[in-house]
C-alpha cells in the first residue's frame, strides 16, 4: 500500500450560541480540536499502480489533539462518523476518479476542525447489465419500481450466517410465509415508489413516496413502535437523490448461498446508496446484496445495521 499524509489546513468552525434571559446553556470549556492529520492508504498502490488495485478500496486514519470522534466525508455521496477516526471505505466509480475528501475532529459542543484533500481512486468493478436492468441502458434512462406484493414472500427474514446444515444463512427461512398483499405491511407497499436513473456519472436513487416499515428488530434500537409505517421524522433519510455504488458482494450468502427460488447463486453484486438511502423496508444504514435481477424483477438481500438479522426483498418494475 502506498501512504499518503495529510495535515490540516481549516481549523476552527463557527460556533454560534443563542441564549436568553429564561434559557441559559452552560457548554463548559470550548475546546477545539488541533493538529488534524489524516494518513491515507490506497489498496493496491505502489509505483507502478499509483491509484490502486482496482478495488476500490481506501483506508482513512485520522488523528487531532482533543478530538471526541471524527467526520469523514469521501467526496463521492457518502459520509459517516466514528470516534476511532480510523475507517476503510470503497469507491465504486470505474475508472481513475478525482475525490474532494473533508475529514472533521469533532470537540466539545460540536466545534470541528477539518482538513480538505483530493485522492485519485481506481476503481475497475463493474456490473453494466445490472445498471442497465435497474435504470437502462441509455444516459437519461430511468425506471420506476415498487415492492412486488404479489409475490409470495416478499418480504422475508433469516439468519446472518447460522448454518444448520441447509445453508440456512441464504433464505429467509425464519420467516418466508409472508403472502402476497400481506394487510400489515399494505401501509408502505402500497405507496413507495423508487426511482433508478442513468447519469452521466453513474445511477441515482430516489424515493419518491413513503413512508417506510420499521420492523420491530430494528425498532428497538432506534426507540420507536415497530412493525409499522414511519415517516421521514423517524427515517430521516428516507427522501432525496442518492448515489448508486456497485461492488462485489462479500457476505456469507452471496458467495457461498443459492436462490431458494431457483437452485442458483446469487448475483455476487452489492449496491449502496449513498447518504442512508434504503428502498422502503427501515433498518438502518445497509447494502443490498443482488440474488436475482432482471429487466423487470429484483429480488435482495441486506444485513440490518449492527448485524444479527438479514432482511430481504423483491420488487418490481411499475
Amino acid at each position: 500500500m502506498k501512504t499518503i499524509k495529510y495535515l490540516s489546513v481549516l481549523f476552527l468552525s463557527l460556533l454560534v450560541f443563542t441564549a436568553c434571559e429564561e434559557d441559559e446553556h452552560d457548554f463548559g470549556q470550548i475546546t477545539s480540536p488541533s493538529n488534524v492529520q489524516v494518513t491515507v492508504d490506497i489498496a493496491g498502490a505502489d509505483d507502478i499502480n499509483v491509484n490502486g488495485d482496482g478495488t476500490g478500496f481506501v483506508t482513512f486514519t485520522a488523528t487531532a489533539n482533543g478530538a471526541l470522534a471524527y467526520q469523514f466525508n469521501f467526496g463521492d455521496g457518502n459520509s459517516t462518523t466514528n470516534s476511532s477516526g480510523i475507517y476503510t471505505h470503497r469507491y465504486t466509480q470505474v475508472g481513475t476518479t478525482s475525490y474532494t475528501v473533508i475529514v472533521s475532529a469533532v470537540g466539545t459542543a460540536g466545534v470541528l476542525s477539518s482538513t480538505t484533500f483530493d485522492i485519485e481512486v481506481y476503481s475497475s468493478f463493474q456490473d453494466a447489465e445490472a445498471e442497465t436492468f435497474l435504470a437502462g441502458a441509455n444516459e437519461g434512462d430511468s425506471k420506476t419500481w415498487v415492492w412486488d406484493t404479489n409475490a409470495p414472500a416478499y418480504i422475508g427474514l433469516g439468519p446472518v450466517l447460522d448454518d444448520y446444515g441447509n445453508s440456512d444463512f441464504s433464505w429467509p427461512n425464519w420467516w418466508n410465509s409472508i403472502q402476497p398483499d400481506d394487510a400489515e405491511k399494505a401501509c408502505m407497499t402500497g405507496s413507495n415508489v423508487f426511482v433508478f436513473t442513468n447519469t452521466a456519472n453513474g445511477l441515482t436513487f430516489e424515493q419518491t413516496a413513503g413512508p417506510s416499515f420499521v420492523p420491530g428488530t430494528y425498532a428497538g434500537v432506534i426507540g420507536v413502535d415497530g412493525d409499522t409505517c414511519h415517516d421521514e421524522s423517524v427515517a430521516t433519510t428516507m427522501f432525496g437523490v442518492k448515489n448508486v455504488s456497485f461492488f462485489p458482494s462479500s457476505s456469507k450468502a452471496a458467495l457461498e448461498g443459492v436462490d431458494i427460488n431457483t437452485g442458483e447463486p446469487y448475483r455476487q453484486t452489492a449496491f449502496k446508496l449513498s447518504d442512508g438511502g434504503f428502498m422502503g423496508w427501515y433498518v438502518g444504514d445497509v447494502e443490498y446484496d443482488i440474488i436475482s435481477i432482471t429487466a423487470n424483477t429484483l429480488h435482495v438481500r441486506c444485513i440490518q445495521e449492527g448485524g444479527g438479522f438479514a432482511w430481504y426483498g423483491k420488487y418490481k418494475v411499475q
